[in-house]
């Protein structure tokens, strides 16, 4: 369920196959010793007791976690099922950013991986 609000959340505005590159950096993180080992705990990471300091804003942005769009659910759900069960399209991203944001910043450390319509994925070298 985790990975499924993750998608819908980050990506619900996006095609079924960007949702599974969003769902992938989630997994991938799952699979990397700095962060914790399971996607619940990956997706609520940092947001336990401070407003904005979470890895993804929208599960410390104040706002109710529940979907709202049946349909856009549904769908998030269904692309949860296929990011296990496919090949991680963005080539091991640990990060990504909405590609309407500005490259600055944290971002200019990371090594980028991938990018598609909705978000540009990246990786830091020597983790």
């Amino acid at each position: 369920m985790c990975l499924a609000l993750n998608i819908y959340h980050e990506a619900r505005h996006l095609p079924p196959a960007e949702q599974v590159a969003v769902g992938h950096v989630v997994l991938n993180r799952v699979d990397h010793p700095r962060f914790p080992g399971s996607a619940c705990e990956v997706v609520k990471e940092g947001g336990y007791s401070r407003r904005h300091q979470c890895q993804f804003s929208w599960y410390c942005d104040g706002k109710s976690d529940r979907p709202y769009e049946k349909g856009a659910w549904e769908t998030a759900k269904a692309s949860a099922a296929r990011v296990i069960a496919s090949e991680d399209p963005t080539g091991g991203a640990l990060f990504y950013r909405a590609t309407w944001l500005p490259e600055r910043g944290w971002w200019t450390t990371l090594d980028r991986t991938h990018q598609d319509l909705g978000h540009v994925y990246y990786t830091k070298r020597g983790w």
